[in-house]
């Protein structure tokens, strides 16, 4: 589960992490008080759990408490990238002397815990790991041993943070495996960890993961789940019992397993490449089974993004047989009817494929186009989206 920013910051507090002082507003009004609470200049953040609130003009300075409830009054109810901004976060400004980011991370691949630091924070740590590879440092964290001051400081000094500043920064990442570690966290980030002109170091931002399969030993992280934020149609999904992610693009995906899907938004990503096209519009697992029913609901939820222009159905036989995945596809589009508007390019493999690909053929249905292997598919979802 994906924390909003002032969550992160509210549990960034308890575990002795140093952060500004602020509040969550959900009106203007309450804005204001908040930037009178802080008593100084604030700065206005939507809370959505998305990146590129700054460039979509969802983080917003205000020096008196009027500037604040104007800049809210901006802020609520604007779509960042799909996300509408329900409340925003005022916290005191900083004047920042330098910008430096930390995180922690489970890595999957080695089986271990990651740290990751670099005095160049405040921007896209992505790009700076693609551009800047030296200046991220990543240092492996044992399970057992985790992190204290001396293992800190050895985080610090790779990272090569400012010898004036290396305390402060080691006693903050002792705090941030603290959150890491006692909240069962996947990844705990901070980007900034800012220096003040003060000569203080604190966290300006934070991003938190919480790792679902502990929910039972924090029943009050029940009390973080917001159904009524984030993305409609990641709520629709999560109400189907769907796991779906939306992404930026334009082609619909579906398939059957997490790693398939995943390399299909590979293909689609480079197809789309070909066509001038931003790529894949979603990840969406339908599990194992392909029902009529679960794919009517996959295709319910993708066809409800206005930004997809056609959909990749992307399915391997296996327990469930390609001819069952191939009548749910023909009876999901029965059920759908009208909302069924959108071009599929469906390809089968696995058990009882022919039988499969017979049953759509049969079918003719005007909107779908069978191809028989991922990478053809891919480029004809690709072109239809195109409109080419």
């Amino acid at each position: 589960m994906d924390l909003f920013e002032h969550q992160a910051r509210d549990l960034f507090a308890a575990h002795g992490v140093p952060v500004p002082s602020g509040s969550v507003a959900k009106t203007p009004e309450e804005a204001r008080e908040a930037a009178v609470r802080v008593g100084r200049p604030v700065v206005v953040k939507a809370q959505v759990k998305t990146g590129g609130r700054g460039k979509a003009g969802g983080v917003k300075l205000a020096n008196t408490p009027d500037e604040a409830e104007e800049a809210a009054d901006a802020i609520l109810g604007m779509d960042i990238k799909g996300h509408t901004v329900h409340k925003v976060l005022v916290t005191e400004a900083s004047k920042i002397a330098e910008e430096y980011y930390v995180s922690f991370l489970l890595d999957r691949s080695n089986r271990t815990f990651l740290a990751m630091a670099s005095v160049e924070g405040g921007m896209d740590i992505e790009q700076v790991a693609a551009t800047k590879p030296d200046a991220l440092a990543r240092i492996e964290v044992d399970a057992i041993a985790g992190v204290d001051l001396a293992k800190a400081h050895e985080i610090v000094t790779a990272a090569r943070f400012p010898e004036a500043v290396a305390d402060q920064a080691a006693d903050a990442i002792v705090a941030l495996w603290a959150v890491f570690t006692g909240e069962d966290a996947t990844l705990v980030e901070v980007n900034p960890l800012a220096l003040t002109e003060s000569g203080e170091v604190i966290a300006l931002d934070g991003k938190i993961t919480l790792d679902g399969n502990a929910a039972f030993r924090h029943p009050a992280h029940a009390e973080l789940v917001d159904a009524g934020d984030g993305a409609p149609l990641e709520r629709r999904a999560q109400e189907k019992g769907l796991n779906y992610v939306k992404l930026d693009g334009d082609v619909g995906v579906i398939g059957n397993g997490a790693g398939l899907v995943m390399s299909t938004l590979d293909v689609v990503a480079q197809a789309s490449e070909t066509y001038g096209g931003p790529g894949p519009a979603n990840f969406l697992d339908i599990g194992g089974g392909a029902s009529a029913v679960v794919m009517a609901d996959g295709l319910e939820i993708i066809l409800g993004d206005p930004g997809v222009r056609s959909v990749f159905v992307n399915v391997f036989g296996g327990i469930t047989a390609c001819d069952a995945v191939a009548t749910g596809i023909v009876q999901a589009l029965g059920l759908l009817g009208d909302r069924a508007h959108k071009p599929l390019v469906v390809r089968l493999d696995g058990n009882s494929v022919e039988l499969g690909r017979k049953i759509l053929a049969d079918a003719g249905h005007p909107l779908v186009t069978l191809a028989e292997t991922m990478d053809t598919a891919a480029s004809e979802a690709a072109r239809l989206a195109a409109g080419k």
